[in-house]
């Protein structure tokens, strides 16, 4: 589709921007040289049952069109008209395409038309969306986190970000991206030399040679993972749910700090994060640009229930984390009343909760502060511990079953269960956590539980050495399979080749009584 006149615009109902039925793709003259183009494939996110957020980069100023259609042939697709894209959001843009049928998938094309010479289009990036269900049907998904992180970039020699390839085989209806999506504190050098002497040859761009401080090195922090084949393949295919972390905009940050950072001319870390947050909000494919809450909730269908925290933008400071004031910690009170209310509304099968920082781990930052929200001591919850005791108390309290949490953050996989038996509290139902990553990044752990919540690490996968490259194995995504008809819900454990490392399926509580 490279040109069409006025009329074949206002024949298509283009011009006034409305959604129409449209058989055929009219044919288009190609002139060469002269075609607008998108430049880093497109992404969908936040998908529900009835709506989705499109996203897509042109190389110029110009308006988004989008074809929409069940069908791959895109026969009788509808035609959405977009905004215009210009330097203002880096030339990205988004669509919420709405009235889409639950439980399906939806298959999609983006297009861009030039200001200059309207009616003159780029070549159709496709893609491909699930929708969220209303009725109780077969759920899967997958989570990770950590995507280019302590040096590690994009080696095609190495198989680049082959995880993504990996993850995208499985066909799963979301990704849950559980922070970290980038490293824009983590600048990559062109070579590494491998603990076995081979050498890994990073891609690396302008914006990955040092710290990422304006506004336009925090943008490229996602177009340098885009360059991937593999990721651009992903997010055309799959839906994402993105959450962010500390490394969005620097290792541990919190609001309020300054940092001590010689790699850094801004030191402050709240002129850091609000730089971050636009461009995370502008590279990715969240409903929409403008600031705002970060967490959020989202229905598919009567078996599930997912919950997106952002521990990040409320956290208190990285102090010994040993207070006894339970209105501080990484939620902040609107959030914690938020997640307790929503908690007691779900009829979901299953709430899933989406902490981008692991409950039970002690994630030190430092000799004496705590990142994290245990700190090693097994007693009565302290510091950022009260919040997550007063969640657990009242979702207990309401007999609220069917919590599971899903994590990254500490580069390696573990599944953890809690029980009040072992723990310092007992007023709370037993639950699971499940950690996974990282995506593409080095591989640490593991890490100390702190007894509190009474966790027991069932399954632990993390390398005998801290700082695994990619190459050496240890990358993790996890999934999740809610089967439809029985409601149980299937964790699955897997490597960067998609291989299963560890499962266990979890009952409904209803079969229990």
């Amino acid at each position: 589709m490279t040109r069409v006149d006025r009329r074949t615009l206002l024949q298509a109902g283009l011009a006034g921007g409305v959604v129409s039925a449209l058989g055929s793709v009219p044919a288009f003259a190609h002139r060469p040289g002269a075609r607008p183009a998108l430049t880093h494939g497109v992404q969908s996110g936040d998908a529900t049952a009835d709506a989705a957020t499109l996203w897509a980069r042109a190389d110029r100023p110009g308006r988004l069109w989008v074809e929409a259609s069940r069908r791959p042939d895109f026969r009788g697709a509808r035609l959405v008209r977009g905004p215009v894209v210009t330097p203002a959001t880096d030339l990205t843009g988004k669509v919420r395409l709405r009235d889409l049928p639950a439980g399906s998938d939806v298959h999609y094309r983006v297009r861009v038309e030039s200001l200059e010479r309207p009616g003159l289009l780029s070549p159709p990036v496709p893609g491909r969306l699930t929708t969220a269900p209303r009725r109780r049907q077969d759920v899967r998904f997958v989570w990770t986190g950590d995507v280019v992180g302590q040096g590690w970039g994009i080696d095609p020699a190495f198989g680049g970000l082959q995880i993504f390839e990996s993850m995208r085989r499985r066909r799963p209806d979301f990704l849950l991206h559980s922070g970290d999506t980038v490293y824009a504190d983590g600048p990559l050098q062109e070579s590494v030399t491998l603990p076995d002497g081979r050498v890994y040859r990073n891609l690396v761009t302008e914006a990955k040679f040092k710290v990422a401080e304006t506004l336009d090195e925090y943008r490229g922090q996602y177009a340098y993972n885009l360059l991937d084949e593999h990721y651009r393949a992903f997010t055309a295919e799959v839906t994402q749910v993105n959450q962010w972390d500390d490394h969005e905009v620097t290792n541990n940050w919190y609001p309020g700090e300054v940092l001590d950072d010689p790699r850094y001319t801004e030191q402050r870390v709240d002129v850091l994060a609000a730089r971050a947050h636009r461009a995370f909000r502008e590279w990715l494919p969240i409903p929409s640009a403008v600031a705002g809450p970060l967490y959020r909730r989202l229905s598919y269908g009567p078996s599930l229930d997912v919950f997106v925290l952002d521990m990040r933008s409320a956290k208190d400071a990285n102090g010994a984390n040993d207070g006894r004031d339970r209105t501080r910690g990484t939620l902040g009170e609107a959030q914690r009343r938020w997640l307790v209310r929503e908690l007691r509304s779900s009829r979901a099968t299953w709430k899933v909760i989406a902490n981008d920082l692991p409950l039970g781990l002690v994630v030190p930052d430092g000799p004496t502060a705590q990142e994290g929200v245990g700190q090693g001591d097994d007693g009565a919850p302290l510091g950022r511990e009260g919040e997550f005791a007063t969640v657990l108390r009242q979702a207990h309290r309401h007999g609220v079953t069917g919590i599971v949490f899903l994590t990254a953050d500490v580069h390696y996989t573990a599944a953890h269960h809690y029980d009040p038996s072992r723990a310092a509290v007992q007023d709370f139902t037993p639950f699971w956590e499940f950690v996974s990553g990282p995506a593409h990044a080095g591989a640490f752990g593991p890490n100390a539980l702190d007894g509190t919540f009474g966790p027991e690490a069932v399954f632990v996968h993390a390398p005998p050495v801290a700082g695994a490259s990619p190459a050496e194995g240890f990358q993790h995504f996890g999934e999740v399979n809610v089967d439809g008809r029985t409601g149980e819900l299937r964790v699955d454990l897997r490597d960067r080749a998609g291989t299963s490392l560890w499962s266990t399926t979890l009952v409904p509580e209803r079969h229990h009584r």
